[in-house]
Parts: structure tokens; C-alpha cells; sequence
């Protein structure tokens, strides 16, 4: 560790090299899997690369249970010495668009490069039901099947967009785990492409051919967000059609000013399903990569996401604490009660609540 000021998530150093290569740590590990696990074998078995620490790790993390709170911190810290060294990828795009065959496409031929990519798959969760499909693996077959991948489909829950609550975190994990691109798939239905493009690194917006949004690259939203624009399905009949969405795209997106990363954003044509255009998108985004490294925007661009995710995870946290308490709990009833029968209003039952914070 450097001698330059630490922040207080750098203080950990995390498990020694020793331990990460300690076979006894490992088999430990393996042999403890189904008990109640210490964090330091856990950490040295997810450093080893192991995948199956990996997957329980990011179940740590994702638990809602208090108990589990205060060991996810510690895994974290543990693991923060050690991540930050891959390329973070966030892909969009409407449902029928074809995201995980591109991201299936995309995986092999990284794979085939020599890369490990992690992919963590947000599924739309039911609001009535809360259940999810949790399909990314059946849809990937072949990927799924690859040494050098990790795919990780997560419920989006009740969190803001369909982003499943703990991404952030499981990024680190991945990273931690010696995987170099982690990408990171959205819903692709709304306020999800906010906040999975304030984590990555790279933003790639997928879009259909022909199907008459092409000129919609002029109004501000998820077009301004996009480094990289790619028509799918560029394939057939499809072929000319998706040419005339780049031409339009591409027209659209001169319309914006200059982003302070020096990057001009592009439009491409890509078949996942004949793998067309693969190799073009990795290009590009290894130039995007360059860019921003060159001019430091890669890593201020970073440090600013941290800076918003800690003031994301504090307003979580105070609003997880208020509506657990039983005092809330109970006076909420009641003031939902008085708001149907108009003896109250929204902002004096809140006003009430609040009061009872303390």
C-alpha cells in the first residue's frame, strides 16, 4: 500500500499472499462450505480464484439478514486491496433486443482472447409475486459452460431500476477474484440504465434495427449516457435496415456537446447471433479504455462514482433503519389509516413520523 492518504475502506489490507495460496486454507474452505464459514477462509479461497467462494461471497453480500451485515463489510474490506483492475461494462437495451445472446457472443470471444469475464445479470424481479425468472444461464448455454466465465443472475428486488441491491459490492468481489471485464446487464426497462452507468466503466446501448427510434438519438436520456451504440440483429434482411439506424445514429449523436472523457461516442453494426461485429465493439471500447486513462478521466470518473455510491449507501441505510424500527412500524399503520379517511395528509403524517425517529 502506498503512503498517500488511505481512505477509511483502504485500511484493510486483506489476507496476506500466504494465505491466498495456502492449499490448507483452501481445503478448508471446501470442506466448511456448508457451515458457518470464517471470513478469512472465505477471502483466501475467492482470491485463489476460487468460484464457488465467489458465488457465496456475493450471496454474503446480498443477504438482508442483520447477522450477515457485519461479515459482508468485512469480506469487503478484505477484498478492496485487490479489486479495481478490471473493465467494468454496463449493456442496455429494450427486452427482444437480444442482450444475452450479444453478451454470450461478446463472452467467447473475450474468452478466446484469454480474458475471465464475470457477468452479473440483473432479472426483472415480479412486484406481486417477488419471485424472478433467473434465466441468464439457460440462455447462455455455451457460456455458462466456459472455464474462464462467471455468470451471476441476481433478482432486481424492489431496488431503484431493477438493479439488484448489492451490485456495487459484487463488482469488487469479481474483481477481487482475478476476473479482468465484468459486465454488467440491465433490465432495460427505465431508471436501471441510470444507475448501472454511475458503476461502469464503458456504457453499451444495444438497439434493434427498423424499429423506428432511430431519430430519437436527438432527445436527451440513455443516448447522451451511451459510449457506444450497436444494432443488433444486423443480419439478412435486417442488414440494410440497421446500416440506416448507424447513419441515423450517428447524425444524432454529433448533436450533443463533447464529453468531458474526449470521447466521441459511436454507433456500430453487430450480429451476435452470426458473430458479426464482435471484435469491432471490444476494439472500440480498448480505445475508449486508452483514451481516458491517458487523460485520467478512467480513474476520476471512478472516484466520483464512489463518492455517489457513499452518499446512495447512507440514505439506504437511514431508510432501512427508520421503517425497521417498531415505533415507525406501528405509527405508520396508523397514519395510513388517518390518510384514508383524509384526517390527515402526506407531508404532516411524515412530519409526525419523523419526529418519532429519535
Amino acid at each position: 500500500m502506498s503512503k498517500h492518504k488511505k481512505s477509511a475502506l483502504q485500511e484493510n489490507e486483506g489476507v496476506s499472499s500466504s494465505e491466498i495460496a495456502s492449499d490448507s486454507a483452501i481445503q478448508s474452505f471446501k470442506s466448511k462450505r456448508k457451515k458457518e464459514l470464517d471470513i478469512n477462509q472465505l477471502t483466501a479461497a475467492l482470491l485463489n480464484k476460487n468460484t464457488t467462494a465467489l458465488s457465496q461471497a456475493i450471496t454474503l453480500v446480498e443477504s438482508q439478514n442483520l447477522k450477515h451485515f457485519e461479515k459482508a463489510n468485512s469480506l469487503i474490506n478484505a477484498c478492496l486491496p485487490h479489486a479495481n483492475k478490471s473493465i467494468r461494462i454496463g449493456i442496455t437495451g429494450v427486452p427482444g433486443v437480444g442482450k444475452s445472446t450479444f453478451i454470450e457472443a461478446f463472452g467467447k470471444h473475450l474468452s478466446a482472447a484469454g480474458k475471465r469475464i464475470a457477468v452479473l445479470a440483473i432479472d426483472p424481479s415480479s412486484s406481486i409475486t417477488k419471485g424472478s425468472i433467473l434465466g441468464d444461464k439457460t440462455r447462455m448455454e455455451a457460456l455458462v459452460k466456459d472455464p474462464n466465465v462467471f455468470i451471476r443472475p441476481s433478482a432486481s428486488g424492489d431496488s431503484l431500476g431493477g438493479v439488484a441491491r448489492k451490485t456495487r459490492e459484487s463488482i469488487i468481489l469479481c474483481e477481487a477474484a482475478g476476473f479482468d471485464v465484468i459486465i454488467i446487464e440491465t433490465v432495460g426497462v427505465g431508471q436501471s440504465e441510470t444507475t448501472v452507468h454511475s458503476m461502469v466503466d464503458f456504457f453499451l446501448l444495444l438497439k434493434l434495427p427498423g424499429a423506428g427510434d432511430e431519430l430519437q438519438g436527438i432527445k436527451r436520456g440513455i443516448i447522451e449516457m451511451a459510449d457506444l451504440i450497436a444494432i443488433n440483429k444486423a443480419d439478412g434482411d435486417n442488414f440494410q435496415k440497421a446500416k440506416r439506424a448507424q447513419i441515423d445514429f450517428n447524425n444524432a449523436l454529433h448533436h450533443y456537446p463533447k464529453k468531458s472523457s474526449e470521447w466521441q461516442p459511436k454507433t456500430t453494426v453487430c450480429s451476435a447471433l452470426k458473430n458479426e461485429g464482435i471484435d469491432e465493439i471490444w476494439k472500440a471500447i480498448l480505445d475508449y479504455v486508452h483514451i481516458t486513462s491517458e487523460n485520467n478521466y478512467f480513474s476520476e470518473k471512478r472516484h466520483e462514482q464512489n463518492k455517489f455510491w457513499l452518499l446512495q449507501t447512507i440514505e439506504a441505510q437511514l431508510k432501512s433503519e427508520f421503517f425497521n424500527k417498531p415505533v415507525i412500524q406501528e405509527a405508520l399503520k396508523i397514519q395510513l389509516k388517518l390518510l384514508e379517511t383524509n384526517k390527515t395528509t402526506p407531508f404532516a403524517a411524515a412530519e409526525y413520523l419523523l419526529k418519532l425517529r429519535d
